[in-house]
């Protein structure tokens, strides 16, 4: 949604066609975005003019724009489809980017990952064909996570556009 605020104007109709929900679900999403300080909603007075834009990103709502920028061309690059529509995934590419190869070592990166929801998620990936599973035997035989040849450079751009927002 962050994505369609500036090309529809900023207005609620314009913005309802381009996204194609109904009016319930994009005034709720409006307002907590507005509650989250990601917009701003101007009130006919301020807007002063009815072609003006009713909702404006604020400086939060502009930096988290340009990350949902970087990854919606990461996923492009990549090829899978919309990777960021299921929890987890991006996170753990990202985490495999850098080097976090071993399960224990993935989940202790990611923090609040549950083992199930970290395996599923490993799993699905392999399937797809962005992770590369194998077994190292050194220390001790376990099973290596690694990002698949054609996904490191997408994660790679993505983690430099992501880390040049900070």
């Amino acid at each position: 949604m962050l994505l369609e605020v500036e090309p529809s104007g900023g207005r609620f109709t314009p913005l309802q066609n381009r996204l194609q929900i109904t009016p319930a679900r994009l005034s709720d999403n409006l307002k907590r975005m507005a509650e989250h300080g990601l917009l701003r909603h101007l009130s006919p007075l301020e807007r002063r003019h009815p072609a003006l834009p009713e909702y404006v990103l604020t400086e939060k709502g502009l930096l988290l724009r340009d990350a949902a920028k970087a990854v919606q061309s990461a996923e492009g690059m990549l090829g899978y489809g919309r990777l960021s529509a299921k929890a987890w995934n991006l996170p753990l590419l990202l985490a495999l980017h850098y080097e976090h190869t071993r399960f224990q070592d993935i989940r202790f990166a990611l923090g609040q990952v549950t083992p199930r929801m970290l395996s599923g998620r490993l799993d699905e990936l392999q399937l797809i064909g962005a992770v590369d599973k194998s077994i190292a035997e050194l220390p001790r035989p376990a099973y290596i996570y690694l990002l698949h040849q054609d996904s490191k450079p997408p994660v790679r751009r993505l983690a430099a556009d992501l880390s040049s927002l900070l």
